[in-house]
Order: structure tokens, then C-alpha cells, then sequence
């Protein structure tokens, strides 16, 4: 039986032969599922219409292929200009899914795809939870991301589920799960591929089985050791956050401890967290990492076929990077001795990430090693990842003009260089496009994609689409020498060794970064980046200076290049730095340090490198790092001058 679909904008309701509702959620006018106010309020009404005459069960579905629910609508987010604005959002969700939670029929989130934020809420107000095994499907309470805390029972039922450790750990970083940990955590009720899920959906609510509980243990530290528990999560978050950076994740404690997890009850902190400028520039990064993800939106077809020159650090990453993400990988360099540690390496990294051997043994045999470049005639993609050396670059392209194929994209992964001064090389150097990575390349989210004068639009769009093919954030920028972010990180990095040169150690000079908000100091970050590729950066980096720093001049000379080669600034005996303790940081420090990124931000800015101040703050916070919290370089700066 339909009920009458004229009632809802965004869900369809039907009741079975057997009785059992279907609550299909397929929000209009969008490609994915968000709970706004208006789906929330059609919501309510679905569960009125089954107060008189309940179902036998009621089961919750998606209509888009894109997942189960995203979460909340963020766009009301930036309209909550009064406290009474978010205390009512947080009051509407809190209400309603405590219904859903009392209801006296069987209820059942069918998830598929994402399943994030009020999208788990929902599906852990239901009874059951069933996952469905596809590797898009992922849960989560992400809220943290955002500077704000999941209000809507999150912090009540995801630690009754799974236990306090676990859920705190979900909740304080925004870390999703799959279906199958969803199982084994004893949040889903069970995993089921695809073409069983609705008939298992109907069964598991049918039979109406007591759920599991969480472990004795997790059930007491979620009781009499909730004090316990909430003591060892302050710990973590401090090793990672600042309260006065990220309140957030200092208030889902809170608010979990000392009121069960009922926000309500907090108002005064909820207010302040919700209406935060923490809240509001991550919101705001949020919408630009969105704006980023559009990028690479087309029509162009899915690579198939990549072909890597280049198997040191950076050109090896690539290429196991893409292999993890699907892509048949050819890796060629100058002799099978020069690729195998970059095999070794991707190993081991899928080995950390991958548990399944037989998934570990398929994305490793997608990781071709290439040394005579075979592969280089049938890619759909190639990108040179050499060293950064004008002629040397030349060189390579013009062999591989007269090698690919007349539709592949060509890129380069210089980070220093100007596209236009590898045309020379090609016969059709409007098809070259910079396709600039960063490192570490598992980690870093940002890829800058350039282009010069005359660039081919479509080479330029399908650049954009292969980024965004393999999970990661396209940023358009003209071409410049260091582009956007390692031209701003240039200057950062030299007045960071001017400190240096200056008497300040490495890491009293790191320190006043990281008590600024970034994830790392700059003097680590030239050991990370390589203080061989400072030195060849040359002017991009010294700016006008007709030396580098003379901290990195002897180092350089040593051999001694930073974390690859185990010694530059700082010793890495087991791959982390060895820091001795950083002295009082001097006054004003941080913002000597932040003065030259800030500078050089605005230049490029007015120069057009990049299109307009936002897509300049996504690129330094996505590119760097920089703290996320300010809402980007450019942000930082408006907000203290206001």
C-alpha cells in the first residue's frame, strides 16, 4: 500500500503485503541526502500517520545512488545568527529521534553508501541497523570536523552501542568506519551484500531479536568509569588539539559525561560552540572543500591506465597512491634497482592499511614496475615525477612526445618549475598540464593542477577529473614558479631558518607554530619536504636573497637532506624526529614566522595564480596544513584586522 506521496516533498512511504513500512528518503532537487528542516519535519509527520495504526516494523532507505544520508543540512548551519536559532536546531533533531527511539514496532536503518552525522543519529534512534557490504558504505559522527558536536543522541546511543572507547574515539577524531568494523564494533546488527539487503532488512525486523550489548567493561566505563573514560579521551585530544583552537571535541566530553550525552542540557555551551569562530571558519572550509570536489566533476571517462617516470619519493607514492585507488600503475625509472624501494614501500603502506591478503596481493599486482617504459605507449595518463631539473625534464618529454598516445593526458609533477618552460619540448605543448602532489602523498588531500598560457581546456578538465578519480582535492592554479603552496611555503620556511641562523633552535622555532594551531613547524617541514629540493627551489625560495640560509647550506653540504636520509635539522632514527626541548618561545615569534606566507598569499592572490580569496585559503589550508581553525591565511588576516 503507497500512502499518498502528495504528503511529502522528500520521502515516499509503502506498507507491504507483510506490513512493514518503507521509509525511502530521496531529497529533492539534491544528489545526496541531508536532514533539513524540512525532511525533518516530514519526518515527524510520517510518524504520526503510523501513531494510530502502527506497521509491524518501520525500515529506513535511501532513493539516491549516492548513499543512505550525509548528515545535516549545513547550509542552516550559517543562519544560526541566535542563541535561540541553535538551541531550536539542536532541539528539533534531539525530539524527534528520541521518538523514533521510543517507538513501540520494530524499527531499521538500511544502510548503503555514507551514513554520516544526523544520518547515523537517525540510524541509531532505529532498533536495528543493517550495513550493506560495499566499499562506499561508511559511518560516522563526523561533527568534530566542523567545530561542532553531534546534538541530535549521537553522544547518548553511538557510546550505549559500541562502548565508551570506541564511540569517543569515533566521535573525537570524525573517523568513519565500513560496514564490515560496523559489524565487528556491534554497531550494525550485520553486513550483507547488496542483492540480500532488502529481504534481510525485512527479516531482521520481523524476527525482532534483542540486540547485542557492548562488552561488560565498555558497558561500566559507559556507567560507574565514566569518569575514567572521559580522563584518558582529554588525554588524546590534547596531544592533538588546543581547547581555545577546538573546543569541540573538549565539549563532546563534557557533555557525554556529565549529562549522558544530552546537549539540552548544556545550552550555554552548546551556544557558544555552535556560534563559535571555530564552528564558522570550519564550516566554511567545508564548503570550500566542496567547492574543490566540483572541480572535478565532468564528463570525461575514468582513467584506467597510469604511467609514472620517476620512482624516487614523490613519483613512487604517486604511483602506489593511484594503484590503491583502482588504477592499473606502470612505474618506470632507470633500472629495476631504482623502482624496488618504492615497491617496498607502497608494500608496507598497504600492508598497515589492507588486512584482506588477497585485496593486499590485487593492489599490488596493479603496481607494475616498468624500467624500459613499456607502458608509457598505452596510459591514459602520464606524469613525470623526476627531479627537478629543467633539461633533464625537457629531455623526457620529448621522448615521451613521440611515444603516447595522441589523446593522453600528459602532466607534469614539477613544484617548482613554470609549464611553460617545458613547452619547448612538445609539438603540441597546449596538451601539458602541471599536476603538482605533495608529500607525504597518502596524507596530503590537496593536488594542484596548472595551467599555463594556452592550455587545452579539455586537457585541463579531464587533469581535474583524474584527481579527483583518485581522492583527492583539484586546485586550479595559473603558472608561477612554486604555483600557490610551495610558493607561500617558501617564504615561511626561509624566515623559519633565519630564526635559526639567528641563534632560535629548531624546536623552540617549530614550537611557536604548533602553539599557533599549524600540525607542524616549519623547520620540520623543510626536513619533510627535503633540504634538497629547498636548495634547488633556489630563488622560488630565497626570494631575493642571493643565498639560502646558512643552516641549510651546511646541512646540504653534510648530505644530510632531512627524513629520507634519516639526519637534517633533526635526527629520525625510527622515522619520527628526535626533538630535544624547545626553549620559551620569544614574543612575537609566530607572527614573524606567519608575516611572509600571509604577504605572499595576498601577492598571488592580486596576481591571479589563483581565481579568488577562497580557493587561496583551500589551497594553503589543504596544501599546508595551516590551522584549519582560522579559516585559511586570508581569513586569519580579515578577522584580525576586524
Amino acid at each position: 500500500m503507497n500512502i499518498d506521496a502528495s504528503r511529502y516533498q522528500h520521502w515516499q512511504v509503502e506498507v507491504d503485503a507483510t506490513g512493514l513500512a518503507w521509509a525511502t528518503l530521496d531529497k529533492a532537487g539534491e544528489s545526496a541526502n541531508s536532514l533539513s528542516s524540512t525532511v525533518m519535519s516530514e519526518l515527524a509527520r510520517i510518524l504520526d500517520g503510523f501513531d494510530g495504526k502502527p506497521p509491524r516494523g518501520l525500515i529506513f532507505r535511501s532513493g539516491k545512488p549516492a548513499g543512505f544520508i550525509a548528515g545535516a543540512d549545513i547550509q542552516e548551519f550559517t543562519q544560526l545568527d541566535t542563541p535561540e536559532k541553535g538551541i531550536e536546531l539542536v532541539r528539533r533533531g534531539w525530539q524527534l529521534f528520541n521518538r523514533l527511539a521510543g517507538l513501540n514496532y520494530p524499527t531499521l536503518a538500511l544502510v548503503r553508501g555514507h551514513c554520516l552525522g544526523g544520518g547515523l543519529e537517525l540510524a541509531l534512534a532505529c532498533r536495528y541497523l543493517l550495513a550493506v557490504d560495499e566499499p562506499t558504505t561508511r559511518m560516522g559522527l563526523p561533527e568534530v570536523m566542523l567545530g561542532i558536536v553531534p546534538g541530535w543522541g549521537g553522544m547518548l546511543r553511538l557510546p550505549e552501542r559500541i562502548g565508551a572507547q570506541a564511540a569517543l574515539d569515533m566521535m573525537l577524531t570524525g573517523k568513519s568506519i565500513d560496514a564490515r568494523r560496523a559489524k565487528r564494533l556491534g554497531l550494525a546488527d550485520d553486513c550483507v551484500p547488496p542483492r540480500v539487503m532488502d529481504n534481510a532488512a525485512a527479516m531482521l525486523v520481523l524476527a525482532d531479536q534483542p540486540r547485542r550489548r557492548p562488552p561488560l567493561l565498555q558497558r561500566l566505563l559507559n556507567g560507574p568509569l565514566r569518569g575514567l573514560a572521559a580522563r584518558a579521551a582529554r588525554k588524546q585530544v590534547a596531544k592533538r588539539a588546543r581547547s581555545e583552537h577546538y573546543p569541540a571535541p573538549y565539549a563532546i566530553i563534557d557533555i557525554w559525561q556529565k549529562h549522558r550525552g544530552d546537549a539540552l542540557a548544556a545550552p550555554e555551551l552548546i551556544d557558544r560552540i555552535v556560534r563559535s569562530p571555530t564552528a564558522r571558519n570550519l564550516v566554511r572550509v567545508f564548503f570550500m572543500q566542496e567547492r574543490l570536489k566540483g572541480f572535478g566533476k565532468g564528463s570525461a571517462s575514468p582513467a584506467r591506465h597510469l604511467h609514472v617516470i620517476g620512482a624516487g619519493v614523490m613519483g613512487g607514492d604517486i604511483a602506489a597512491w593511484c594503484a590503491l585507488r583502482g588504477l592499473t600503475v606502470t612505474l618506470q625509472d632507470q633500472g629495476i634497482e631504482r623502482i624496488a624501494p618504492a615497491l617496498q614501500r607502497a608494500y608496507a603502506a598497504y600492508r598497515r592499511r589492507i588486512k584482506d591478503p588477497r585485496e593486499l596481493r590485487r593492489v599490488m599486482d596493479r603496481l607494475i614496475p616498468d624500467p624500459d617504459g613499456h607502458g608509457a605507449s598505452r596510459a591514459d595518463v602520464l606524469i613525470e615525477a623526476i627531479f627537478e631539473d629543467l633539461e633533464a625534464k625537457r629531455a623526457l618529454l620529448r621522448k615521451l612526445d613521440a611515444l603516447i598516445r595522441p589523446d593522453a593526458l600528459l602532466a607534469s609533477n614539477t613544484s617548482s618549475l613554470r609549464i611553460e618552460d617545458l613547452h619547448g619540448a612538445l609539438n603540441n605543448p597546449a596538451r601539458l598540464i602541471g599536476i603538482h602532489f605533495f608529500n607525504p602523498v597518502a596524507r596530503m588531500p590537496l593536488v594542484e593542477v596548472v595551467a599555463a598560457g594556452g592550455a587545452d581546456p579539455e586537457m585541463l578538465q579531464r587533469a581535474m577529473a583524474f584527481v579527483k578519480q583518485i581522492d583527492r582535492l583539484p586546485l586550479p592554479v595559473k603558472s608561477a614558479p612554486g604555483f600557490l603552496v610551495n610558493a607561500v611555503l617558501g617564504p615561511y620556511m626561509l624566515e623559519a631558518m633565519r630564526a635559526v641562523d639567528e641563534g632560535l633552535s629548531p624546536e623552540t622555532v617549530d614550537q611557536a607554530m604548533i602553539a599557533f594551531g599549524m600540525p607542524m613547524g616549519p623547520i620540520e617541514l623543510v626536513d619533510m619536504v627535503g633540504l634538497d629540493v629547498a636548495m634547488a627551489a633556489g630563488k622560488s625560495l630565497a626570494g631575493n636573497d642571493a643565498e639560502p640560509p646558512k643552516c641549510l647550506r651546511e646541512r646540504f653540504a653534510a648530505g644530510h637532506l632531512g627524513k629520507k636520509t634519516g639526519k637534517g635539522f633533526y635526527d629520525y632514527p625510527k622515522g619520527k624526529p628526535a626533538k630535544a626541548a624547545a626553549a620559551a618561545v620569544p614574543a612575537g615569534l609566530a607572527d614573524r614566522l606567519l608575516q611572509p606566507l600571509l604577504d605572499r598569499t595576498q601577492q598571488l592572490l592580486r596576481d591571479g595564480i589563483v581565481a579568488d580569496a577562497d580557493l587561496a585559503d583551500a589551497g594553503v589550508i589543504f596544501g599546508t596544513g595551516f590551522a584549519p581553525f582560522t579559516g585559511g591565511p586570508l581569513n586569519y588576516l580579515k578577522s584580525r584586522h576586524d
